[in-house]
């Protein structure tokens, strides 16, 4: 399965992983309306740590942990082999996020857990963190 790896030497921490992250998941046609005067809640966070940046999202585990830690049913990997959460059935316990051993799931301004799921459910085909990283430090491949 593809999936989305980070090489921290290449990371520039420019944030733009987080605004395209953003735009791919509003739902919106146009980015500055997706993202001028909205709650800003990316599902890739950058961080900085000593002398590196680096973008945390979901590893998409193979057995993941948060699956199992989630008391609602609300998050689950489909045949693709991604993790989703499933909003509706999300009751915002947290479950999610002190087991994820990556800190790759987050809550958002609703109280409904928030993760990278790899622009899966959105029209882009590939997730636009890694198209629009300037310095390609983020990419999809298959390890």
């Amino acid at each position: 399965m593809k999936r989305i790896y980070v090489n921290e030497k290449w990371c520039l921490g420019c944030h733009l992983c987080e605004y395209f992250c953003v735009y791919a998941n509003s739902g919106i046609s146009d980015m500055t309306e997706a993202i001028k005067n909205k709650p800003f809640v990316p599902r890739v966070n950058v961080e900085c740590a000593e002398n590196s940046t680096f973008a945390v999202n979901c590893r998409q585990c193979e057995n993941p942990i948060c699956v199992s830690a989630c008391i609602s049913g609300a998050l689950s990997k489909n045949d693709d082999g991604i993790i989703t959460v499933d909003k509706s059935k999300c009751v915002g316990c947290g479950s999610c996020v002190m087991v994820c051993p990556f800190g790759a799931i987050s809550v958002d301004g609703n109280g409904v857990a928030n993760k990278c799921e790899l622009c899966f459910s959105n029209s882009f085909g590939s997730p636009l963190c890694v198209t629009h990283c300037p310095n390609n430090a983020i990419v999809f491949e298959e390890r």
